[in-house]
């Protein structure tokens, strides 16, 4: 079994498109597993209405291991909320690759939701950066991780203490015990409203910040900007 493990705080806006998106998928054999971090929208509604099982929640990284707590399958999926599965053969696509390639860790590459001709030139060359970095110090995007379920369980999930970057320490730490790459074969859509809010120059910044402190002293436990968790008007 496959088990989707999506965090949440205040995702109204958009967990419903990712839900109604993976309720068409011709995989069956999944649950979701929402982790909600006390909402105060319409998320927990939209979760029930959609049968998901419903766990307490915090931050990503611990949203994402409570949910693994409860989670009853041999894969975990962790998603974010603000993502939709581009077509129905996505999951069922994902897992056949993750096994025929024999991995035991993954990220996958995305589009973005909008069709702005600047914004798939930097997914482009983020991609490129990303791809050359998984042979010797790998990175994930966090909106999509596949992972095995001992993987997980052998690093003890997602480091809770961590205030960025809490992916790429989940995927460095976990490689060590198994193989990790990205997968090819599908991109899954992401929203850009953290780059519409905060614009490119300020995140690019921060996202420089963090490549350049875990370089030196590996863990980001403080930050000199804000960076937060289900804050972000639709987009």
């Amino acid at each position: 079994m496959l088990s989707i493990i999506i965090p949440t705080l205040n995702e109204e806006d958009y967990l419903h498109c990712l839900l109604s998106s993976i309720k068409k998928q011709s995989l069956r054999d999944y649950e979701v597993i929402i982790a909600d971090a006390n909402s105060q929208d319409n998320t927990r509604k939209i979760a029930e209405k959609w049968g998901c099982k419903i766990v307490v929640g915090g931050l990503p990284a611990k949203g994402r291991n409570e949910g693994a707590r409860q989670a009853q399958g041999n894969l975990f999926l962790f998603l974010d909320a603000d993502v939709v599965l581009p077509n129905k053969k996505f999951l069922e696509t994902i897992v056949n690759e993750f096994e025929n390639r024999s991995l035991d860790i993954a990220s996958c590459f995305s589009c973005p939701l909008n069709k702005k001709f600047f914004d798939k030139i930097l997914y482009f060359f983020g991609h490129i950066y990303f791809n050359i970095c998984q042979y010797f110090w790998p990175h994930a995007l966090g909106f999509c991780i596949l992972v095995k379920r001992e993987i997980h369980r052998k690093i003890n999930g997602f480091d809770e203490t961590l205030k960025l970057s809490e992916d790429h320490d989940y995927v460095q730490r976990a490689s060590k015990f198994g193989k990790f790459r990205f997968l090819q074969a599908e991109k899954i859509l992401v929203s850009k409203r953290r780059v519409e809010e905060e614009g490119v120059p300020r995140l690019f910044f921060k996202y420089l910040f963090s490549e350049i402190y875990m370089l030196f002293f590996k863990k980001i436990k403080s930050l000199p900007f804000s960076y937060q968790f289900g804050k972000h008007k639709k987009i």
